[in-house]
């Protein structure tokens, strides 16, 4: 359990005050976030079927630079390692990328699935001789594709037991999560093999996966306010990984409690903590190894429907926007719709030191 309580006071809720909103955001409900890991770019999934690509180096408003249209609602985008590329994929069944090193920019498909891609990621195979990507879709497969290679037949498959939800890669680590709670760790240096299958410690759906930064692990979160930190090495996962509560909200009485989904959950690059991001409207800064909550932000006047940070972790953007945790008929025109870029501080992101202990005298 996390030393934070859930019931958080004025005084050490964190300033919105100077975070900022990205000029010309989604026309719909924003999917995903992906930073570049070389700049200050920023890709955007929306389910106005397109993936925007913003600068936002000169000023946090951001500058559009181009977009990737897709032919249904996009629900993932990711970066090439180089940052020069950009995937999206989405519910048209297919993954399109852009290179950005080469103008006119063109659109090429590199990934084609029976049924919508749910999510998309770069990585570097040992015997490849550039990036390769991932894609897991609802027709509960994972495909990885050469992208040199023209679309057709992906380089090799996996075949899980239901529909991707959730994945992420570190580095030769990769976790996907599933619509039953089932969780698979796949080691890159053999994609076509699950190198861990576990259920998942959390009961109810997952949302979100993200790898630690040393790639020894994983946290994930779901849609009952709980989120879990992982380790893939079974002895250390025996002795270390839990789960914690977080994004609820209890009555004064403390009678009752309001539980709200967890729609991301991202690592900071340097630093190795966590920022998650819930219905609730909140955004949550958290410690792993010392089980504490580093810092709560106020709400931000709707959903946050995703996060990520930056190359260096100065910055975190998130998305507010309706999440369609409460289906079609609870969405509204009206509802607040815009991507917020949040300038990270060292209390929000740097781990607490360790506890010290008294020496012998």
């Amino acid at each position: 359990m996390f030393q934070s309580r859930q019931t958080t006071t004025a005084t050490n809720l964190g300033d919105l005050s100077k975070d900022i909103k990205l000029a010309s955001p989604p026309e719909d409900s924003t999917s995903a976030l992906s930073w570049s890991p070389k700049n200050n770019y920023l890709a955007v999934a929306s389910w106005d079927s397109k993936v925007r690509i913003y600068d936002v180096t000169a000023g946090d408003t951001g500058q559009g630079l181009t977009l990737i249209d897709l032919k249904g609602p996009a629900l993932a985008c990711a970066w090439s390692p180089d940052g020069t590329k950009v995937v999206g994929a989405g519910t048209d069944k297919t993954a399109q990328m852009i290179d950005l090193e080469h103008q006119p920019f063109t659109t090429i498909p590199v990934a084609v699935h029976d049924a919508p891609i749910r999510q998309v990621r770069f990585f570097e195979h040992p015997n490849s001789n550039g990036p390769m990507i991932v894609t897991g879709s609802w027709d509960k497969t994972v495909k990885y594709w050469d992208i040199r290679a023209p679309t057709g037949s992906p380089a090799s498959s996996l075949t899980l037991q239901d529909r991707v939800y959730a994945m992420d890669v570190k580095d030769t680590m990769f976790v996907i999560g599933d619509a039953d709670t089932n969780v698979y760790i796949v080691n890159l240096t053999e994609p076509n093999k699950v190198w861990r299958a576990r259920n998942s410690p959390l009961k109810c759906q997952t949302r979100a996966i993200s790898c630690f930064h040393d790639a020894t692990g994983f946290a994930m979160v779901s849609i009952e306010g709980r989120g879990a930190f992982q380790w893939a090495d079974d002895q250390v996962h025996s002795v270390r990984s839990y789960t914690f509560k977080c994004h609820r909200n209890p009555s004064p009485d403390l009678k009752q409690t309001d539980v709200y989904t967890i729609n991301s959950i991202s690592t900071h690059p340097t630093y190795g903590t966590f920022v998650t991001g819930g219905s609730d409207g909140t955004f949550q800064f958290w410690d792993k190894e010392r089980k504490c909550r580093l810092k709560e932000y106020p709400k931000v006047g709707g959903q946050i429907s995703a996060t990520s940070f930056n190359y260096d972790g100065s910055k975190m953007a998130y998305a507010v926007s309706y999440d369609w945790s409460q289906g079609f008929m609870r969405n509204r025109p009206d509802a607040p719709n815009w991507i917020g870029i949040h300038r990270v501080l060292e209390e929000d992101s740097k781990p607490r030191p360790p506890p010290t202990t008294a020496g012998r005298r």
